[in-house]
C-alpha cells in the first residue's frame, strides 16, 4: 500500500493527472468539430502542461533549495526536463499561427511563477501574477480555455467561427467551476490577500456561483448552430457530476478529493465521449 500510494503521490505531484486532463479536454474539441485526432497538439498540450505547471509549481522551491531538494523533486525535475524536450519535439510539428498563440501564453506562464513586473501591484514580495489579488482562477480558465479549444482548433485549419469561441467560453466557464473545489480546500492555506471567491463571497455562496456556471456552460449550447444531441446528453451528465462534487467541497476534505476525483473529471468526460 504504501508504494501504490507514493506512486499515486508522483503521478498527482509531478502534474501528469492534470496533464491528462487538458490532453482530454482538448481531444473533446476534436470530437465536438468532428476533426480527426491529431497526435501532435494533443502530446503537446500533454507534456506543455507538465512542464508548465512543475515550473509554476516547483521554480520557487528549485531555486531557494536547490542545494537539499528533496529526492522527489529531484526526480520530478528530471522527470519534467524530459517532458520539455517532448513538448520542443511536438511545437516543431505544429502550425505558425498554433505557435504565435502559444508564445503568448507562454508568456503568462512565465509571468504566473517569476517575479518580473512592478511590486506595487503585488500582494507581497513573490512578485509573480499568482500573487495579484482575485487573479488567479481566471488567468488558468483562460489559458486552459485556449489551449484546449483554439490551439486543437487551428492546428487542424478549423475556421475560428461563433462555435469554436462559443466552446472557448464554455470550456472558461467549465474551469472555472471545476476549480471551485479547489477554491474551497484551500481556504486553510491561502493568504487572505488573495482574495479567491470562497475569502470574498464565503463557501455557501460560492457553490451557488459554481451551480450557476454550471448552468452557463450547459445554456451556452442555446447560441451553436447545430447541437449534437448524443454529446450534450454527456455534458449534462458531467454537468451534474461536477456540481455533486462542488455541493460536497469543504475546506476539511482530503487532497485526494480534488487533485485526483475532481481532476479526474475531464477525463471521464473523454471516456464518455467517445463510448
Amino acid at each position: 500500500m504504501k508504494i501504490a500510494k507514493q506512486l499515486l503521490d508522483f503521478y498527482i505531484n509531478s502534474s501528469i493527472h492534470v496533464a491528462l486532463s487538458v490532453y482530454a479536454l482538448s481531444w473533446i474539441t476534436l470530437l465536438i468539430f468532428n476533426l480527426p485526432y491529431d497526435e501532435n497538439i494533443l502530446y503537446f498540450n500533454f507534456y506543455a502542461t507538465i512542464t508548465g505547471y512543475n515550473f509554476v509549481k516547483y521554480f520557487g522551491i528549485a531555486k531557494w533549495h536547490h542545494r537539499s531538494l528533496a529526492r522527489w523533486l529531484k526526480v520530478i525535475q528530471v522527470f519534467s526536463f524530459f517532458s520539455f524536450l517532448l513538448m520542443v519535439f511536438y511545437a516543431l510539428k505544429l502550425e505558425a499561427n498554433v505557435l504565435f498563440i502559444l508564445a503568448g501564453l507562454g508568456i503568462i506562464t512565465f509571468l504566473y511563477a517569476i517575479p518580473i513586473l512592478p511590486k506595487r501591484i503585488y500582494l507581497d514580495e513573490q512578485q509573480n501574477l499568482r500573487q495579484i489579488s482575485g487573479l488567479k482562477v481566471y488567468i488558468i480558465a483562460a489559458v486552459w480555455a485556449f489551449t484546449t479549444v483554439v490551439l486543437p482548433a487551428l492546428n487542424n485549419h478549423q475556421e475560428l467561427t461563433s462555435k469554436v469561441w462559443i466552446t472557448v467560453l464554455q470550456n472558461f466557464v467549465f474551469v472555472l467551476a471545476l476549480m471551485i473545489p479547489f477554491e474551497i480546500r484551500d481556504l486553510k492555506f491561502d493568504s487572505i490577500k488573495l482574495a479567491t471567491i470562497p475569502q470574498q463571497i464565503g463557501v455557501k455562496k460560492t457553490k451557488i456561483l459554481g451551480v450557476l456556471l454550471l448552468l452557463i456552460f450547459l445554456g451556452l449550447n442555446v447560441f451553436k448552430e447545430e447541437i449534437i444531441t448524443i454529446y450534450l446528453y454527456k455534458e449534462i451528465i458531467m454537468t451534474f457530476i461536477l456540481m455533486l462534487f462542488i455541493l460536497f467541497s469543504t475546506k476539511y476534505r482530503n487532497t485526494y478529493y480534488t487533485s485526483f476525483w475532481v481532476e479526474a473529471l475531464p477525463i471521464f468526460w473523454l471516456i464518455l465521449m467517445l463510448l
